[in-house]
């Protein structure tokens, strides 16, 4: 009798891309992100300051790595950026064969600029070239906060030719800010006569939302916030993908902006541990979960049904929220700004720990 397939791989077949939304020394010493790509269909990842912070305050993995840069007179950001480069090329290359096999649609990694740039247009795109240059990977995304003051480092990024995960996106409209802001760096390399495939993604964050309005809406709307928005961002995701500018880039060689889920992994201990699975099956898109999401959908995820290209039933679920008091529009304002603060309290912590580490070490040696 043949196995029943598992349930990471039927997500893969129904056309959307499955990311780790982690990284640390550790996955990559153990094997255990090789044995992701081969046993769970994990075709790329993604990390951001949070995660960097955890990974070298709860382990000693980075300790060695950090005396020698130490020897070396590398210290607080710059080190940092070393020893994410280090683990993040090492991703790369794994990778590397999905990336190929796809014509790099997939295959994945992502680097998150400074969150303290987040309102610095010409110190991120700095800092954008700088990383690019550094990594020699043809398939590392640099990360680039979807703010007002993000969209021209996006637009200036992609025209450079360099590889943009735009992240901290909540609503429908900041994604086609994004994609606009995308799609006119493309447009630059075309009348620059440059070759336009340079490849990007937009990071819609879910689960954030259905957090926000915990308590301040009805019970029985409880974890379905996320989800609606999800479907109108998608529904105006084909549309862009559809739309004559976007068909006029195709032909002209440009290759599509994908949209990916991001903050995949549920917060409700009420609520099912793959609800942002299921709920956000898409093809052409990507979910990068955290690892305990990955391994909930491996262990018991089941995934049929795809989300609706119209939107379903986003718009009558949006206006229950609204007649309940929640403003779509001024939460999502909101949850990006929270966004934006939270990665900066992330990086400072990072620096703190990068500092005391660094202090220790070198009263070891």
């Amino acid at each position: 009798m043949k196995d029943a397939m598992k349930p990471t791989q039927a997500l893969h077949d129904l056309g959307q891309s499955i990311w780790l939304d982690n990284i640390t020394r550790s996955l990559l010493k153990t094997g255990t992100l090789g044995r992701y790509i081969n046993e769970m269909s994990v075709t790329g990842l993604t990390s951001n300051p949070t995660i960097f912070d955890q990974a070298i305050k709860n382990s000693g993995d980075y300790d060695d790595a950090i005396k020698s840069k130490l020897a070396q007179r590398k210290s607080g950001e710059q080190l940092f950026f070393e020893l994410a480069l280090d683990d993040l090329t090492a991703a790369a290359d794994l990778f590397r064969p999905v990336h190929d096999r796809t014509g790099g649609v997939d295959g994945w990694v992502s680097l998150e600029v400074s969150p303290l740039l987040a309102h610095d247009t010409k110190s991120t795109v700095a800092e954008v070239k700088d990383l690019h240059a550094r990594a020699q990977r043809p398939n590392l995304f640099i990360k680039i906060p979807g703010t007002k003051e993000g969209l021209p480092a996006i637009e200036e990024a992609i025209f450079a030719g360099i590889p943009v995960n735009v992240t901290l996106l909540f609503s429908a409209e900041q994604y086609v800010a994004a994609a606009d802001a995308y799609m006119r760096g493309i447009e630059r390399r075309v009348a620059s006569g440059l070759n336009p495939d340079i490849a990007s993604v937009a990071s819609i964050f879910i689960s954030r939302w259905d957090v926000a309005v915990t308590g301040k809406a009805p019970q029985a709307l409880n974890n379905q916030l996320g989800i609606a928005v999800a479907k109108r961002a998608y529904k105006a995701y084909l549309g862009l993908l559809g739309s004559p500018r976007w068909m006029r880039a195709y032909n002209a060689g440009a290759r599509p902006q994908r949209l990916l889920w991001a903050s995949t992994g549920t917060k409700d201990p009420k609520a099912s541990d793959v609800l942002y699975v299921q709920g956000l099956a898409a093809p052409f898109t990507v979910n990068t979960m955290p690892e305990a999401t990955l391994k909930a959908l491996a262990d018991h995820g089941a995934v049929s049904a795809t989300m609706p290209i119209d939107g379903g039933d986003s718009d009558a679920a949006l206006a229950r929220f609204a007649a309940a008091g929640v403003d779509i529009q001024a939460l999502a304002a909101q949850l990006q700004d929270d966004g934006a603060k939270s990665f900066v309290k992330s990086w400072n912590d990072l620096m703190g720990v990068i500092t005391s580490k660094s202090a220790v070490l070198k009263r070891a040696s």
